[in-house]
C-alpha cells in the first residue's frame, strides 16, 4: 500500500486521467474530490462490498434457477 501525505488543496494522480484532491480535513475526517472519466467506476468501499455480495447472491440464484429449469425441461429417463 502506498501511503501519501497531502495538505488541503493538494492532489495526486492515479494513472494519467484520475486526480484525487484533498478538499477538506476536519474532526478526524478527510473530504476528497475525485476527477475521473465517466468510464471509471468510483464507489465507497462499503457500497462496493454490498454490490459484490448482491452479485454473488444473484449468480448463485441464477445457477440454481438454471439447474431447476434444465431438470424441468429434460425428458425423464426410464419411462
Amino acid at each position: 500500500m502506498l501511503v501519501l501525505t497531502r495538505k488541503v488543496g493538494e492532489s495526486f494522480r492515479i494513472g494519467s486521467n484520475v486526480i484525487i484532491s484533498v478538499v477538506k480535513s476536519a474532526s478526524g475526517q478527510v473530504k476528497l474530490g475525485i476527477t475521473a472519466p465517466g468510464s471509471v467506476s468510483i464507489y465507497r468501499e462499503e457500497i462496493y462490498q454490498k454490490i459484490r455480495e448482491e452479485n454473488q447472491a444473484a449468480t448463485v440464484s441464477g445457477e440454481l434457477s438454471a439447474q431447476m429449469l434444465n431438470q424441468f425441461l429434460s425428458p425423464e429417463k426410464g419411462g
